[in-house]
Formats: structure tokens, C-alpha cells, sequence
């Protein structure tokens, strides 16, 4: 009744607890950031590991997953994306994740379009995708063999872990609550600072800043739980990592606007956004528009959202508040021109280097001449602005 380890029904918890992990652990470091993002290499050895694993306890192909992930990165809060709570809802995105993975998949110009790279060898096409299903019952079958009447319970933990942890938690709540180190575009948001459970995807606003980093922690409290996994598989000369988030200093002794300048700036525009929020949005606001303390730490709470926000993302509503937040002072007035000047020098296509560092050059000059004092410091940091290199 016991099965063959014989285990007490807390060590069958246990045990659980480490498959499940196990599972986690496949998804962020083989799925998400080297197959997904290639952030990394892996050595066959654990690539294939991953990949059986995976195949037993989850039933996803490698380039399925890969496809509706990069289409959800391409299309981030957009129709076209495959699970937005922004789009569809969180309750149908934390309940439905699963659902909506499948439903993606079925378009085979997702896999065709979104897939390339990702395994096509003979284990691929003659066991993980033609028996996609059948890896769940072998599992079944040895959680029976292994933990007895229990191993029913095991496996169905195991069936729900995925589809709730990363199908509804991160792709739900990690684009709903949260915080955010960064303003990006999209919706998304930091579930905890501490990314233990889920293998340091709870650091979701951090990975949409820099997907294509193999490390998903930002600042120096928070934790990345897979980045320890990765690590480890680098020491063991089982992975080699290939990118991470860039690493932005600001010099004040530099005073020349350059192409080091700009490169830094296009490299690292997600902490530069993060910077002017932090230094010129929020003293403007509240040197313009606070009444008392309790006002203003509402007050900034709303226009934050309201001024780092796309305007293409605003709905009708919150472009009228941006109007009014807008209208009620002149100095945010030009704040927020400049914030958005900044942002479209990365996102103009200039024929050139030499155009865009002309770009920069004037809005630093035109910035210290605003008599804005937050601004004009913002922007003598700025041209000291260097790439540190990224420690691996």
C-alpha cells in the first residue's frame, strides 16, 4: 500500500515537494531562458535531463512553449497576446492558463513563426512530441510503484503545478499586482523579491526589462533562485551564460556627451527610465501638486502609473486624468515632454550613430536650460552615463 520506498505520508510531502520542484526548475532554466531566450547554453547532458523531465510531468513540447512565449513577449497586452490579463482578464488567465497555452498551440503558424531553435532530433520528433501524453502516464505509474495509494495524490500535485505556479501565477498575477523596478511598456510586475518558489520568475517586471538575461534579479535584495542553478551548471562546465542585464554607472567627472554615452543609454534605457522617474517625475509632482504628506504619497501613487504609462496603453479614462495631472502644472508639463523625447531617441530609426548622439546631445543641452532644477541635475548625470561590465 506504501509503495516500494515506504515512506510516511509527510516524507511522500517531501518528496513531492522536491519533484515539483525539480519540474520548476526544468521550466525556468531549459524552457524559459535557454531555449526561450537563449541567455544561456546548456551541455546535452542536463538539456536532455530537462527535457525527459519535463516530458514525464508536464506533457509541453519544447517548441510549443518556446513559440506561445515568444509570441507573449512580441505581442505583450495586445490582442495578439496569447495570455494578458490586461486582454482577457486575470481571473481567466490565473484559472484558464493552461486552456490558453492549448488554444495557442493549435495555430500551427505560432510553432512555425515563434519556434525556430528550439530541439529537432530524433528523441523529439519520435518520443516527446508523438507520445506527448504518454510521459504523464509513466509518471502516473511510478509515482503508484514508488509511493502506493499515495502516488495518486503526487501525481495530481504534479499535474497542477505548472498549470497554477507558472500558467496562472506569473502569467496572471505577474502581469496584475506586484511591484515594478522598471517601466516597461507591458503591464508586468515583481510577484516578490524573493524568487524561491517558482524558481526566480516571480522577478517577472525585471525578466520583461531584460528578457534576453540569463539572471533575473535586479537589486541587490532581491534573490534568483534558478540564477544559483545556473551557477552551479556553469562551475560543473555544464552551461555557459551568454547574456545579462546590463549594469549602468553614472559618472559625474564626465562631462562629454559621446557614443559611449549613447550607447549606454540604448543599452540601459530600462534603469535610465527607472532614474528620471525616480529623480524628476516624483520631486516635480511633488513640488507641484501636494497638499499635505498623506496627499502626496496618494498623489504619487497615481501620477506615477499615469506618466510612466505608453499613452497607447492608457485607456480613455486615464488619458483624461493625464490631461488634467498634465494641465495642472506647467514645470510636469515639460518634465514629461522630456521624459518622452528621451524615450522616442530609442526608439527613432535614425539613419545613424551620428544622428541619434546629435538627438541626445540636444535634449541634454536644452534639459540644463529648462531651470528645472531635478531635470538639469538629471541630465549632467546622464552624460557620465558608462556600461559597467556585467559580472558572470
Amino acid at each position: 500500500m506504501n509503495g516500494l520506498l515506504d515512506l510516511t505520508p509527510w516524507q511522500v510531502a517531501f518528496a513531492t515537494l522536491i519533484m515539483t520542484h525539480l519540474t520548476i526548475v526544468a521550466v525556468t532554466v531549459f524552457l524559459h531562458r535557454a531555449q526561450a531566450h537563449r541567455a544561456l547554453d546548456l551541455h546535452p547532458l542536463p538539456a536532455h535531463l530537462f527535457r525527459f523531465w519535463l516530458w514525464l510531468t508536464t506533457g509541453m513540447v519544447t517548441r510549443e512553449w518556446v513559440a506561445v512565449h515568444r509570441k507573449h513577449h512580441a505581442h505583450c497586452e495586445t490582442p495578439q497576446d496569447p495570455h494578458s490579463p490586461q486582454v482577457l482578464g486575470l481571473r481567466r488567465v490565473f484559472w484558464q492558463g493552461a486552456e490558453l497555452y492549448r488554444e495557442a498551440v493549435r495555430d500551427p503558424a505560432v510553432s512555425a513563426r515563434y519556434g525556430e531553435g528550439t530541439p529537432e532530433d530524433w528523441l523529439e520528433h519520435k518520443l516527446y512530441r508523438r507520445f506527448q501524453w504518454q510521459g504523464l502516464g509513466l509518471m502516473l505509474l511510478i509515482d503508484l510503484l514508488l509511493f502506493g495509494v499515495l502516488g495518486l495524490t503526487v501525481w495530481a500535485v504534479q499535474m497542477l503545478w505548472i498549470p497554477v505556479l507558472a500558467a496562472g501565477v506569473i502569467n496572471g498575477m505577474g502581469h496584475a499586482i506586484g511591484y515594478r523596478n522598471f517601466d516597461t511598456p507591458d503591464a508586468s510586475t515583481n510577484l516578490l523579491p524573493w524568487g524561491v518558489l517558482i524558481g526566480g520568475e516571480e522577478l517577472h517586471n525585471n525578466h520583461h526589462a531584460f528578457p534576453a538575461s540569463a539572471r533575473l534579479a535586479s537589486r541587490c535584495w532581491e534573490f534568483d533562485l534558478g540564477w544559483v542553478y545556473i551557477r552551479l551548471l556553469v562551475l560543473l562546465r555544464l552551461a555557459r551564460v551568454k547574456k545579462l542585464a546590463p549594469r549602468p554607472a553614472w559618472g559625474a567627472g564626465k562631462q562629454v556627451v559621446d557614443i559611449e554615452t549613447l550607447k549606454a543609454l540604448l543599452i540601459g534605457r530600462m534603469h535610465v527610465t527607472r532614474r528620471f522617474s525616480r529623480e524628476v517625475l516624483t520631486p516635480v509632482v511633488r513640488e507641484e501638486l501636494c497638499r499635505s504628506e498623506h496627499h502626496c504619497r496618494r498623489l504619487a501613487r497615481h501620477a506615477r502609473r499615469l506618466l510612466v504609462l505608453d499613452q497607447a496603453r492608457l485607456d480613455e479614462p486615464g488619458r483624461r486624468r493625464l490631461e488634467q495631472l498634465l494641465h495642472a502644472s506647467q514645470r510636469l508639463q515639460v518634465v514629461y515632454q522630456y521624459r518622452e523625447r528621451l524615450r522616442q531617441i530609442w526608439e527613432r530609426n535614425a539613419p545613424s550613430q551620428e544622428a541619434l548622439l546629435g538627438l541626445l546631445q540636444d535634449w541634454c543641452q536644452q534639459a540644463e536650460n529648462t531651470g528645472i532644477q531635478a531635470l538639469e541635475h538629471f541630465s549632467r548625470n546622464l552624460r557620465g552615463l558608462t556600461l559597467l561590465p556585467t559580472a558572470r
